[in-house]
């Protein structure tokens, strides 16, 4: 199996990212396959700004696309792709999750929220997302946790960090140890925002990924 086949790859941005953000990746893979970039943003125009609705909007964005295809996601969208492999096994040919957290970290994100609260609005105008909606999703991701639910995920899965991402090494090892088909690598010289920082390098793993 890899990745550069004639399955469909849905590319997935974080929070703080848009669609767009995918574009430097995109730019060394194979432009002969089908490339799905859901913009996020786009699936919460309007309250309630939470992580179930978000994810509601995501399944019904990928159900439609020719299964089974190739799922990566960074961050967020490593939660939502983790999270609809779980609830649709035979959609789902491959994981890439990048960034990825499966418990999440409540203290984290309390303090993330609490700098939220401070910023100017103006700040989120780049994400997509409002200030509101922003802080009110990350709320709502408190209490997620697919630690049970990890068995029935049996298809081969892409575990990658930053080799600088200190806050997500651990859970992504972690995971890599719960999945039954699962390999864990390091991007070197790269931070949170692999897509931004190491496009190539990114592009080369997902392409060559034969586990």
């Amino acid at each position: 199996m890899k990745i550069n086949d004639n399955h469909p790859l849905i590319l997935v941005h974080g929070l703080g990212q848009e669609a767009s953000s995918w574009n430097p990746t995109i730019s060394f893979l194979d432009h002969q396959q089908n490339i799905f970039c859901p913009e996020l943003s786009s699936f919460l125009k309007q309250a309630p700004y939470t992580y179930k609705i978000l994810y509601q909007h995501f399944s019904a964005y990928c159900n439609p696309i020719s299964a089974p295809f190739h799922l990566c996601g960074l961050s967020l969208g490593a939660v939502l792709a983790l999270h609809y492999a779980i609830d649709h096994p035979e959609n789902v040919q491959s994981l890439i999750l990048i960034a990825p957290q499966f418990q999440m970290p409540k203290g984290l994100l309390r303090f993330q929220n609490i700098l939220f609260h401070f910023m100017p609005k103006k700040a989120f105008a780049s994400t997509g997302f409002s200030k509101k909606a922003f802080i009110n999703l990350t709320n709502s991701m408190m209490s997620l946790n697919f630690t049970n639910a990890l068995k029935s995920i049996l298809c081969p899965v892409l575990v990658l960090c930053g080799e600088k991402d200190n806050a997500n090494q651990k859970a992504a090892r972690q995971l890599a140890n719960h999945l039954t088909n699962a390999r864990l690598e390091s991007i070197p010289d790269a931070g949170h925002e692999v897509n931004l920082e190491q496009p190539e390098k990114l592009a080369s793993t997902i392409y060559h990924f034969n586990l």
